[in-house]
């Protein structure tokens, strides 16, 4: 049984995108989930599917919402509602009028932002702090990110701001990114990238970061030293920008940090020797929503991004 919107309180769609999965949830203005919904991303058949499919998720949990709320895969700029760049997990995503094609597909006003910005703001205090700053990570299939200053998400030119996974890390010198780069920390600190170094130092196969991780569990020294590199090379990359931003908060989300402690704590002790003095105290720690926050963090943009309407020019 769901739950029925309060009266006089018109709900939001919030709609999860990434490569493989779409999840939808219907939104009370308290943040209550009242519908979901999820299907598969048509990540092979090209933008104009992967809007349809969007607007069909919306549509199962659509219940008298006001508005719809997207946090996508990609690099987005929800000032102009579009997808300014993006790897080719979702074909020809780039370019993409992301918030108008999908209003001009429901007729309801669409507020967009990059996946993990979106999730982000959902660990910025409620009461809008102006003195509130965060770093937060996620490290999955890639490594995404998202930097708040004084209580404001940055967003930085085409929405660019916050993309950790393409900095230079030294683990990585001469490995090909996934953005057409080398060298950068996403080559060697996500699950794929860890999934490929183990397979390079033990010369055996793995056919996911979670075999890694079993490995390592029972013993196998090349499985631990995959787990350690990626793990050091995002803590020390992380506790370099704490020394840039000063961050009163670090989170780090997504599914590679859920291995285990061996990888939680190596990321931890190369997060602290890189910091400063008056940030010793700062622990990262895993974010404080389970798997609603993005949805949860795609409805908050109708209260935070600008609203793009159908009709309106690309």
């Amino acid at each position: 049984m769901t739950a029925s919107p309060a009266p006089g309180i018109a709900p939001v769609i919030g709609l999860d995108l990434g490569g493989t999965k779409i999840a939808a949830a219907l939104v009370g203005r308290d943040g209550t989930v009242l519908r979901r919904h999820t299907r598969p991303t048509p990540a092979r058949a090209g933008a104009q599917a992967v809007l349809d499919a969007l607007a069909a998720a919306a549509r199962e949990v659509a219940g008298g919402a006001r508005a719809i709320g997207v946090a996508a895969a990609g690099v987005v700029d929800p000032r102009t509602g579009t997808v300014t760049s993006a790897t080719d997990s979702i074909a020809g995503w780039a370019g993409t009028a992301l918030a108008t094609g999908l209003s001009d597909r429901t007729g309801l006003p669409v507020a967009c932002d990059n996946d993990v910005r979106a999730t982000a703001a959902s660990e910025l205090p409620e009461d809008g702090d102006p003195l509130a700053s965060l770093v937060y990570v996620a490290v999955g299939t890639g490594v995404g990110g998202a930097v708040a200053v004084d209580g404001r998400m940055l967003h930085g030119s085409a929405g660019i701001a916050g993309h950790l996974g393409h900095v230079p890390s030294p683990e990585a010198a001469g490995l090909p990114c996934t953005c057409g780069g080398t060298g950068h920390l996403e080559a060697i600190a996500s699950g794929p990238a860890i999934t490929a170094l183990y397979e390079r130092l033990s010369g055996r196969p793995a056919d996911r970061l979670q075999t890694v991780a079993e490995r390592a569990a029972a013993g196998d020294a090349a499985a631990r030293q995959a787990i350690t590199t990626g793990a050091r090379a995002t803590g020390r990359t992380v506790g370099g920008l704490a020394n840039v931003l000063g961050p009163h908060r670090v989170v780090i989300g997504g599914g590679v940090p859920r291995i285990g402690d061996l990888y939680w704590s190596a990321l931890t002790d190369a997060f602290r020797a890189e910091l400063m003095a008056p940030l010793r105290p700062l622990r990262p720690v895993p974010p404080r929503l389970g798997h609603d926050a993005a949805v949860l963090g795609a409805a908050l943009l109708t209260r935070t991004a600008p609203l793009h309407h159908s009709g309106e020019t690309r």
